[in-house]
């Protein structure tokens, strides 16, 4: 690990509002300790409902991870298989390295 990198990644996770529990029970399971939820309103218009075929539901939440890099994956795909596209929480998931952390041990 070079002197920049923490050996952590944060997972953003938006859903349609309403499916934070079962995006953190799924989290859990593959390993991660807990998350933040934020309540958020999507943008999206008719045009990306007529893309992607989904209905859009305005109101949001983004769940933030920190999770080691170790299980990034098995978080990511427990999640996308419990809330993603597919599902009624119709969430998309995405990681960003972590650089730097405090208080954590």
């Amino acid at each position: 690990m070079s002197g920049n990198e923490s050996g952590y990644e944060m997972i953003f996770c938006i859903i349609n509002s309403g499916f934070s529990e079962t995006l953190m029970d799924a989290a859990r399971e593959a390993g991660a300790r807990g998350g933040t939820v934020m309540r958020a309103r999507g943008t999206a218009g008719k045009e990306a409902e007529e893309i992607f075929s989904i209905t859009v539901h305005p109101d949001k939440e983004v769940v933030m991870i920190l999770v080691p890099k170790t299980i990034k994956d098995a978080v990511l795909n427990a999640v996308y298989k419990s809330v993603g596209m597919g599902t009624a929480g119709q969430g998309i998931a995405f990681s960003l390295p972590v650089n730097k952390t405090v208080g954590l041990q």
